[in-house]
């Protein structure tokens, strides 16, 4: 029985962590198009025929999409009124 408490306490971490991903990326998203605008985004902005996908604010956006899987997970348990397994 012990054996299973720590595996349902390991699991219920990995899980917190997974959840912690998406609005980690969006904070850093925001707080990169506030106050980053340093140097290397000057310069991947002057290249010829960059990509509009290039810099670090696209970047973490789509970092935060990508990992938005465990939300809808969350959300989706709790609308079909029970808890994950």
């Amino acid at each position: 029985m012990r054996r299973e408490n720590s595996a349902a306490s390991a699991f219920g971490t990995a899980d917190w962590l997974g959840l912690a991903a998406a609005p980690t990326f969006a904070i850093m998203a925001l707080l990169t198009a506030m106050f980053g605008r340093g140097q290397p985004d000057i310069l991947c902005s002057a290249m010829h025929d960059a990509s509009p996908l290039s810099g670090m604010v696209t970047m973490y956006a789509l970092m935060s999409t990508f990992h938005l899987a465990p939300w809808l997970r969350l959300i989706s348990s709790q609308a079909r009124g029970g808890r994950r397994s």
